[in-house]
């Protein structure tokens, strides 16, 4: 069953109607980015309920976790990437090879990087300013959280497998269980139990434990397309040389941009705790408008590959455009009517009651929801060079994003216009509309035709044999 239903994916992806194999594969992962989302979000629901120190404390560390978080999944996005153009070359048994290879890696990474972590937390913690309660309480939270990264990277592991074979029901329907876990925990251990942000750890981290649990199970099933099978296993030089090469610009890029976001954390931190939480919440607010970008940016990253793989650049092309200007109509309709003050505030009421807060929380998720259309433009053409491989690319510009263009445009509104907090809100629009329009110039280079990953296959392969090929299986 699992088999036809790869099999069926891949005729898709590779023959069918693009806007439909858009759609089909988009959706899930926006919905499973919403979900995910939903652990950061009930925390800060209901830490809100209990007092601002608690949402201003998870702000704060957030960073560090996401940092560790991206690091870890570049090593995942180069094996969704590596599996779907095997994949799509019909070298099925490589793609399995390479799934036993991604797994070894990633969860060596997760088990070391929790075990360092959890012993360098107060450090970070005060190097980030934190005094008083918001140091315990943010040493809490990061300590607990950092333990449930080989969980988590089990659950990475399963979404790239399954996404690469352009399944993304599944690993949407996994996490599900674990936001719903999550949610019915939160409010024992927060509000029954009187744990405080530590029971808002304990239960994000307890909510992903069967979902790993599941996965490693489904990942083991023997009639599944691409498996972990270990019997007989050795490393490949070869299977590691695309790892690094793939995996690594993209780990380097996600953490250094998370990195960024820590020290702008830091700079806001500066403003004091209610610009902090505003900060935190317009940032909650806006990773949901933007879900479709996303969305549509990681679908695409999986069409690409798995058509790159077969050789097939025109459909490429022609699946970046149908994407692009789906992600781009739908955030610009979306963000205008959430830019409304009318809107944006009753949404930033469901998270805070803090009267000082709604208004510089409003202000910003106003500023971002207005502008968000470019992130259409960032995230589709982010997928394109992804699924292309060409993921030092994304690397440069994940870091000139924040690195660059976010801190100089901080500084000129700081120091220069004497913007005060708004200097950060303006700060993370400028620097997003920058990047987008920089990738979209890079688009246009053809630098993503050239190949990276060398498949050992026959290059030229005609849409008649491709299609001959799908309809014998």
């Amino acid at each position: 069953m699992a088999k036809t239903l790869s099999e069926d994916r891949r005729r898709l992806i590779l023959n069918g109607n693009l806007f439909h194999a858009v759609l089909l594969l988009a959706i899930p992962v926006m919905l499973n980015s919403f979900i995910q989302s939903m652990y950061n979000l009930t925390d800060t629901y209901w830490l809100g309920k209990i007092g601002t120190q608690y949402q201003a404390a998870i702000t704060l560390v957030s960073p560090v976790q996401n940092i560790l978080i991206n690091f870890g999944s570049g090593i995942t996005t180069a094996g969704a990437i590596l599996i779907a153009q095997y994949l799509g070359a019909r070298k099925d048994q490589e793609a399995n090879k390479m799934a036993n290879h991604i797994c070894i890696f990633s969860l060596s990474f997760s088990l070391v990087c929790a075990a360092f972590c959890w012993c360098i937390t107060p450090g970070v913690v005060r190097w980030l300013g934190a005094e008083g309660e918001l140091y315990d309480y943010g040493i809490s939270y990061l300590r607990i959280v950092v333990l449930d990264l080989p969980f988590l990277f089990m659950i990475n592991l399963f979404t790239s497998v399954k996404q690469a074979q352009g399944d993304t029901l599944k690993p949407m329907l996994l996490n599900l269980l674990g936001v719903i876990l999550n949610m019915i925990m939160d409010p024992l251990f927060l509000m029954t139990f009187n744990m405080g942000i530590a029971g808002a750890a304990i239960a994000t981290m307890a909510a992903k434990i069967p979902g790993a649990v599941i996965a490693a199970a489904a990942l083991t099933r023997k009639r599944e397309l691409v498996r972990l099978d270990f019997k007989g296993f050795r490393l490949e030089k070869d299977k590691i040389s695309s790892i690094v090469r793939i995996g690594l610009p993209t780990a380097i890029g996600g953490s250094t941009m998370q990195l960024g976001f820590l020290l702008m954390t830091r700079n806001v931190q500066a403003y004091g705790m209610t610009a902090t939480t505003a900060y935190g919440i317009g940032n909650k607010i806006n990773s949901i408008i933007t879900l479709p970008a996303n969305g549509i940016g990681s679908a695409l990253s999986t069409i690409v590959g798995q058509n790159y793989g077969a050789g097939n650049i025109p459909r490429v092309k022609r699946s970046y455009h149908i994407a692009l200007t789906m992600g781009a109509v739908f955030l610009f309709v979306f963000g205008m009517i959430l830019s409304r003050q009318f809107v944006a505030e009753p949404m930033v009421r469901f998270f805070t009651s803090d009267e000082a807060v709604v208004p510089l929380a409003a202000e910003f998720l106003s500023l971002m929801a207005f502008f968000c259309w470019s992130n259409a433009f960032y995230n589709v053409t982010q997928g394109l060079f992804q699924g292309s491989g060409h993921t030092m690319v994304t690397m440069a510009v994940d870091a000139a994003r924040i690195w660059g263009f976010r801190f100089l445009t901080l500084w000129f509104c700081s120091s220069v216009l004497h913007m005060g907090v708004e200097s950060i809100w303006y700060s993370v629009v400028v620097s997003n509309g920058i990047s987008a329009l920089i990738l979209y110039l890079l688009y246009w280079t053809k630098i993503w035709e050239k190949r990276t990953i060398h498949l050992e296959r026959r290059e030229a392969v005609s849409q008649k044999q491709i299609r001959r090929q799908a309809s014998r299986c």
